[in-house]
């Protein structure tokens, strides 16, 4: 387990990307989501590893993206923030009605975060679907859901980031980021 690595987690749609950009803006470490990433690429290249094409290709893809992020951070010597980490694939693949396969639940004991998971919680108000966000607000509630479920059964304390302004959030995981 790495104390310095944060992960901020949660449904699709709350509010995480702006809090890590305003966080990378104050100098601390951050990675960029792995979901979202794929399906740029992906789409580009009309490629096979959509969650609307093939949720388990996504899901690996996913995993490897986030097996790397983890191991890149290594080499900073300072607090990193992860959007999304390797047990939100668990929460995935659940949310799609996907079987967990082993290797999975391996990376998740491997691969280790702080015990301390900040979960933004669906907030209705910010959500706005978009190209590669096709879900609508019923299943940013069911991930957030999932994701909560999918973390804590792999012993992670999940802290949920009030609905409030981004600077406000921002504060709340400095201040709660246990180091």
């Amino acid at each position: 387990m790495s104390r310095r690595f944060f992960v901020l987690t949660g449904g699709p749609g709350a509010g995480k990307t702006t809090a890590l950009e305003r966080i990378g803006a104050k100098g601390h470490a951050v990675t960029t989501e792995a979901g979202r990433a794929i399906i740029q690429d992906q789409s580009a290249i009309d490629g096979p590893a959509l969650p609307w094409k093939d949720p388990s290709i996504f899901a690996e893809q996913m995993l490897a993206w986030e097996m790397r992020s983890h191991a890149l951070a290594r080499d900073n010597a300072g607090l990193t923030f992860f959007d999304r980490g390797v047990p939100d694939i668990i929460g995935y693949l659940r949310l799609s009605g996907l079987p967990v396969p082993m290797h999975v639940e391996r990376a998740a004991e491997r691969y280790r975060y702080n015990r301390r998971v900040f979960i933004f919680p669906p907030w209705r108000e910010i959500f706005r679907p978009d190209e590669q966000r096709r879900q609508d607000f019923t299943e940013a509630e069911r991930t957030f859901e999932f994701m909560r479920e999918a973390y804590r059964d792999v012993e992670y304390q999940c802290v949920e980031v009030p609905i409030a302004s981004p600077d406000e959030r921002i504060r709340f995981i400095i201040q709660n980021a246990d180091h």
